[in-house]
């Protein structure tokens, strides 16, 4: 695992997960086109760039091994990843269906029926109104009709005008009174939910989406398995803990893990002195 690959000019060059989506084109595409660019947590490049195509990597070589008996080198770039999960994007770009600019196309923040607006109380909802059928049952359950001198919804070069209109009908209402509006059917339009409100939404919870081990709240694993199902035994272990029993299990003596021990201690004494 790195973060630009083994081979290549910036393969020894530190960085992290922003500077590996700067060079992808992912971290450009994410935001508002006013703005400068928003970095996506590390969900982009450590995690779904990284650490989704390394698993991927890993059980592909484990799997061809078990075939040819023979083992490979997994060279598993951050970058790559993350080119990799631009491939839609790339893909129409060189279609001519997906315009360079930041928040001017379908997906991106840009068509006023696919955001994220601010409620009256400063909250927010996810719009995905996108079809026809959802967008009449939107404008039909919030009771408005479209702004038609606003000109034909479906041209980019009024999206800007719509989504402002979109933004004064959902500042109308609270979060909860869109969510109750739109709780049936559906819709397509759903609450944005903090960090500390998703583990207690009810479709989470019926799906044991989070799991408590040890007063600790997490995401259960993903994903599932309907005959080897998978669960969390334990909390994470502390810095060093287990250490002793992990080298023991790679044939070091107790001697030599004291002699292992015995410098780092010592250089941390040290250092708090």
């Amino acid at each position: 695992m790195s973060g630009y690959g083994q081979t290549g000019p910036l393969a020894q060059r530190a960085g992290f997960d922003l500077n590996f989506l700067s060079l992808t084109g992912a971290l450009w595409a994410i935001g508002e086109a006013d703005r400068p660019p928003v970095p996506p947590l590390i969900l982009a490049g450590d995690f779904g760039g990284g650490g989704a195509f390394l698993a991927l990597g890993m059980v592909s070589a484990m799997w061809e091994a078990s075939r040819s008996g023979q083992g490979q080198v997994v060279d598993a770039a951050i970058v790559d990843g993350a080119l990799n999960l631009m491939a839609y994007t790339y893909g129409n770009l060189e279609g001519g269906t997906w315009n360079p600019e930041r928040q001017s196309n379908l997906i991106d923040g840009g068509d006023w029926r696919y955001c994220v607006y601010t409620c009256s109380d400063g909250r927010f909802v996810s719009l995905a109104v996108i079809h026809p059928k959802f967008l009449d049952n939107f404008l039909g359950k919030a009771e408005v009709q479209l702004p038609v001198e606003l000109g034909d919804p479906a041209d980019v070069g009024n999206w800007p005008a719509y989504r402002q209109w979109m933004a004064q009908v959902i500042a109308a209402r609270t979060r909860n009174e869109w969510v109750e509006l739109f709780d049936a059917d559906d819709d397509c339009v759903q609450p944005v939910l903090d960090l500390v409100e998703a583990p207690n939404h009810p479709h989470l919870q019926a799906r044991e989406s989070f799991t408590e081990i040890g007063g600790t709240t997490q995401p259960s694993p993903a994903p599932r398995f309907s005959r080897t199902p998978s669960e969390i035994t334990r909390l994470s272990p502390s810095p060093g803990e287990g250490a002793g029993d992990v080298l023991r299990d790679w044939g070091f003596s107790d001697a030599d893990i004291a002699r292992i021990a015995t410098p780092v201690t010592a250089t941390r004494a040290t250092e708090e002195d």
